[in-house]
């Protein structure tokens, strides 16, 4: 039997409702064989993670604040899945540990874990699936960076031997026994892990979408979804902010080939979007994929005469950079003249030193500095080698009378990055856009 491992997010297990619909999306098909729930979201708008609640309670311990009263509302909320659920699991003995531990100083990182960990437990009766700790299986090293060899070697050995499993997302262990978590979102990562280890066809990651959208719906209204997008694409589109998915759960899955189905509890009949490894171009010649961007950059444009012959001047210009601890965004260049892209967070009370330091290491001709720049990618492997696409996208900016201030070209050509004034940024989106589509 081939195995899917199907992750659930918090506003796929928020209430008693939502998982009656997981219940029924793992029955219907025998092969998903491994779940990975997170902490309940939020209910409605005006509700609380619980994760944040599990934040706000050790922020109370730390402050010498009661925090009996926020524990109880987090307590409550999970009893009372249970009682609409109609379990008979007796949550007490966990609920009072966790308390206990609370009260003896636990660490933040066993707290805010609490939550994914009480949701296992509650799923792991609701399905009649062993319940695994992934304190036991996930291996953090004793300076905290994940152990990805000896996890892949505790989750074959465990795993593989449990027809059924309900793992929760979010934390592991360290040598000594402690938990540790991974970044927000990290139930993602857990997933990919687990996907790796017990080679799954997919990694199906439930949430409340129906796939990814072509681009960001607050800026243009009702876009398209993506059916299939390959990892390349979805690293360069998350890179300029699009909200998709933790930044590292990728890797794991990338390296075994594993697709990633991002599909939505509430719409379990819609296809989703499959995220592939390699593959053929999956958008046809001449199309786009999606479309992201930024705001808040900065362009430290440099000139001067004959650059390229001074051997050292960009390892100069780097230097200064790495020496102020601000990362490089892009890199655009020219005979004699080269421009630096940075964010305005990374640049925050550092503008003047750096280019001072610029001025006395590189001896420019000319320094210009253009702030409140917005950077919009446009992704796609039909755009590669695709006569005519960039002509397509700088008509539909100039038909929209929005001026590019940069250029950018990826060296895969899967992408072209336009820098536009921050005033123009969501007329550009829609722009680029209603050009394609």
């Amino acid at each position: 039997m081939e195995i899917k491992v199907a992750k659930f997010g918090g506003t796929s297990l928020a209430d008693a409702n939502q998982f009656k619909k997981v219940k029924t999306i793992i029955s219907s098909d025998k092969e998903r064989r491994y779940v990975i729930p997170s902490a309940p979201g939020k209910r409605n708008k005006g509700d609380t993670k619980i994760t944040d609640l599990l934040y706000l309670c050790h922020s109370q311990i730390q402050h010498q604040v009661n925090f009996y009263d926020t524990f109880d509302i987090i307590a409550n909320r999970y009893l009372e899945i249970i009682r609409e659920l109609g379990l008979s699991l007796d949550l007490q003995p966990y609920l009072l540990h966790i308390k206990q531990e609370m009260e003896n100083g636990g660490s933040l990182d066993y707290i805010v874990s609490r939550g994914e960990y009480l949701n296992g437990v509650v799923l792991a009766d609701l399905l009649g699936y062993e319940f695994v700790d992934p304190k036991d299986i996930i291996v953090f090293q004793e300076d905290h960076t994940l152990d990805m060899e000896l996890t892949d070697i505790k989750m074959k050995e465990c795993l593989l031997k449990k027809e059924r499993a309900v793992i929760p997302g979010f934390y592991g262990g360290l040598p000594n026994g402690d938990i540790k978590i991974f970044s927000r979102g990290g139930s993602d990562i857990t997933g990919a892990l687990v996907s790796r280890a017990v080679e799954a066809v997919v990694y199906e990651n439930w949430t409340d979408v129906s796939g990814l959208l072509m681009t960001d719906p607050t800026i243009v209204s009702n876009p398209k979804s993506i059916e299939k997008i390959t990892y390349r694409e979805l690293r360069e589109l998350s890179y300029m902010g699009a909200s998709v998915l933790h930044e590292e759960t990728i890797f794991p899955v990338l390296d075994a080939g594993i697709p990633i189905n991002i599909r939505n509890t509430n719409d379990p009949h819609s296809a989703g979007t499959m995220i592939v490894s390699y593959c053929d171009p999956v958008s046809p010649a001449g199309t786009i994929t999606g479309i992201a961007g930024r705001k808040d950059f900065t362009v430290i444009a440099i000139e001067k005469n004959r650059m390229k012959s001074d051997v050292s001047f960009m390892r100069k210009l780097l230097t200064i950079l790495e020496d102020n601890n601000i990362y490089l965004q892009h890199l655009p260049s020219g005979i004699d003249t080269v421009s630096i892209v940075l964010t305005d967070f990374q640049l925050d009370g550092k503008l003047d030193k750096l280019l001072n330091e610029i001025e006395q290491l590189c001896d420019p001709d000319l320094i210009e500095v253009y702030p409140n720049m917005a950077l919009i990618a446009t992704v796609g492997h039909g755009m590669a080698y695709t006569p005519g696409i960039s002509a397509k996208l700088f008509t539909a900016l100039a038909n929209e009378g929005i001026n590019i201030r940069m250029i950018d070209q990826g060296s895969s050509e899967i992408n072209i990055i336009v820098g536009v004034e921050t005033e123009d940024f969501e007329r550009a989106i829609n722009a680029i856009y209603h050009g394609f589509i």
